[in-house]
């Protein structure tokens, strides 16, 4: 097994440095993504998750349009340098992989919602990559910033098992845990397929048919 296929530990990680990126404002919803010292700016009434779902280009796409998301921004969790670049990343020497942190109001769409974008949009079966794209950086993951998005997380892990247990399409290899750390990427990457409409998406679901077949809303 590569190193990039094995996570890296806290004592071998790079070391990163303080100062944190800045984002910008949201390049379509021209919403503030970014609060005090790099965290991410989360409303009042309005909450957050992180999704890791591979490369986070077309995976941040498949949130921005959604009723209720008030921003999207796509970042590094999961691992230990602070404030890693986007080459340290993807070296896997930083024990990140590329999230999405979607930001709603849980008013106009709730988490089981945003739960079955996330299932049905990549395959979370494949360990340590997504498609042609290898390395820890890939990993399917849920990072959640409170108990109760952890417990409708799992439970909706355990539905989406038994929808491909039925299936025979293999077992989730998905991480799902409590957030620790979030750090934006580069301001190049936000909304990247926005600004580059031709660029690379390697996302892609599992044949399932009916997508109707899971439903946690």
């Amino acid at each position: 097994m590569s190193i990039k296929e094995a996570l890296i530990s806290e004592r071998d990680a790079l070391p990163g440095r303080e100062e944190p990126i800045s984002p910008g404002k949201h390049a379509i919803l021209g919403n503030q993504m970014a609060g005090e010292q790099g965290t991410l700016f989360v409303p009042d009434a309005h909450e957050s998750i992180l999704f890791g779902m591979g490369c986070f280009w077309g995976a941040e796409r498949k949130f921005w349009s959604l009723p209720g998301v008030y921003a999207t921004s796509v970042g590094y969790a999961g691992g230990y340098t602070p404030n890693p670049s986007y080459e340290e990343v993807c070296s896997g020497l930083t024990g990140h992989t590329e999230a999405v942190a979607v930001v709603y109001n849980p008013a106009q769409i709730n988490l089981g919602q945003l739960l079955k974008v996330f299932w049905l949009n990549h395959d979370p079966t494949q360990f340590m990559r997504q498609g042609n794209d290898r390395g820890t950086q890939y990993r399917s993951a849920i990072y959640c910033s409170e108990e109760a998005q952890l417990s409708l997380s799992l439970s909706t892990r355990q539905a989406f098992q038994q929808v491909l247990d039925d299936k025979s399409l293999g077992e989730i290899c998905t991480e799902i845990r409590i957030l620790s750390d979030y750090y934006f990427a580069e301001a190049y990457h936000q909304q990247y397929l926005h600004k580059n409409p031709n660029g690379y998406c390697g996302l892609g679901g599992l044949a399932l048919g009916d997508k109707d077949v899971f439903d946690v809303v």
